[in-house]
């Protein structure tokens, strides 16, 4: 009898580093690991060797970059989805393709189940089983942080030590970081309190605000239909574009944040982001639709971008509710057609001009000198009827009983 295959989200780091052995020496098992490349650079280079020396049978590597990009970058900063104002949902969307290959694989080899190392703590559990769940609802989730005997970071170390598997963190600098094209994560540690500062040595892509330069630069980007295409009047492919704009705000130390969110488990987190080049798209497409949307479908999508960005932290992308979301925010992107200019400063992205073929922007109608156009005798009549309800009310009730007196 054939032994039962696992097809194990295997990154190196020190979770699924010793989950390889812990699965074999727990069950009666071939594990298949797959490394889902989004963009974690020279990360990904030992990870072939590393995998098949602690007891994978096979591992893939698979380029996932211009799909998480196209498919799920893009898609959310059309939706202008940022979770809590301040966090860019860098591992959020990055969780859905991963496991989306993970389910494929699974299904090409013919395994029974799917691995994964996300703490029961935190998000990526659900992202990764809700994902599982959308596309393969068969198919078997083990989850070892809700099961094993292992009970912090320290003891993970130690249980690697032990069985001579090299990881990639100490007991000195034992953060769990998620890295990808879009941002790199920090958590735990010394960031675990809130009063802490984050360390000087903290950052690993951004200059800090000291250490950026002290001449600011300019950027501009141009969009097509909502999608950045140009840099600079020159074209990128999305891939290429994103590691432009990470370039640039690295040096000029945009998109670091520092916050405590709202984990949907239901705790308080700690977390530093670096998101330079997505902190650059994220303002400059924002920009832009003020530029070309009307203020009703501008006012109700900023409303959305709420719930859109909820459901991207939580999981649920492949939800027919995201699913039509998207295809709202797709019919609001067809003017989001132009050009944005940016001041890089220290840690600003400053606006220094925009233009569109598509702009509702009218200077003859906007501009306070001498004007054709514009009628301000008309705000008299506009201004009694919109204020007739309110007219209404003090002539009934009188002025203290709308002040509540």
């Amino acid at each position: 009898m054939s032994k039962m295959k696992v097809v194990l989200a295997y990154s190196g780091g020190l979770d699924t580093s010793i989950i390889i052995p812990w699965l074999k020496e727990n069950y009666d098992c071939e594990v298949i690991a797959v490394a889902g490349d989004v963009g974690q650079g020279e990360e990904l280079a030992p990870l072939k060797e590393k995998a098949i020396r602690t007891g994978a049978s096979k591992i893939y590597i698979e380029d996932l970059r211009e799909e998480f990009v196209t498919d799920f970058i893009f898609p959310t900063v059309k939706a202008g989805a940022v979770y809590e104002n301040k966090y860019l949902l860098g591992t959020s969307f990055a969780r859905p393709v991963i496991a989306k290959r993970l389910v494929e694989i699974a299904e090409r080899e013919g395994a029974t189940a799917i691995c994964h190392g996300a703490t029961g703590k935190g998000n990526d559990q659900v992202r990764f089983e809700l994902t599982i769940k959308a596309l393969a609802p068969q198919m078997k989730i083990i989850a070892p942080w809700r099961i094993w005997d292992i009970k912090s970071r320290e003891e993970e170390i130690d249980y690697a030590q032990a069985r001579g598997i090299e990881v990639p963190v100490t007991k000195k600098r034992p953060y769990s970081m998620d890295r990808n094209l879009w941002h790199l994560s920090h958590e735990g540690h010394d960031l675990e309190d809130p009063k802490n500062e984050p360390k000087d040595d903290l950052l690993l892509i951004c200059n800090t605000p000291e250490k950026a330069p002290d001449k600011p630069e300019y950027v501009e980007i141009e969009f097509e239909q909502g999608i950045p295409v140009r840099i600079d009047g020159k074209t990128y492919d999305p891939v290429a574009l994103i590691e432009k704009l990470n370039e640039l705000g690295a040096k000029h130390a945009i998109g670091i944040a520092d916050m405590v969110e709202n984990r949907l488990v239901g705790m308080k987190s700690r977390g530093v982001y670096e998101t330079p080049g997505g902190t650059i798209l994220m303002n400059a497409h924002r920009e832009l639709e003020s530029l070309t949307l009307d203020r009703a479908t501008a006012h109700y999508k900023d409303q959305m971008a709420i719930k859109f960005a909820e459901l991207v932290y939580d999981g649920l992308w492949y939800t027919p509710l995201r699913e039509a979301m998207s295809a709202f925010v797709d019919s609001t992107q067809k003017t989001v057609t132009g050009k944005v200019r940016l001041k890089l400063y220290k840690g600003n992205c400053i606006p220094a001009g925009m233009e569109s073929p598509y702009s509702l922007y009218d200077m003859e109608i906007a501009t306070f000198d001498k004007d054709e156009v514009y009628n301000q005798k008309d705000a008299e009549g506009f201004i009694n009827l919109f204020g007739l309800p309110l007219k209404v009310r003090a002539m009934k009730l009188g002025k203290d009983k709308v002040l509540g007196k």
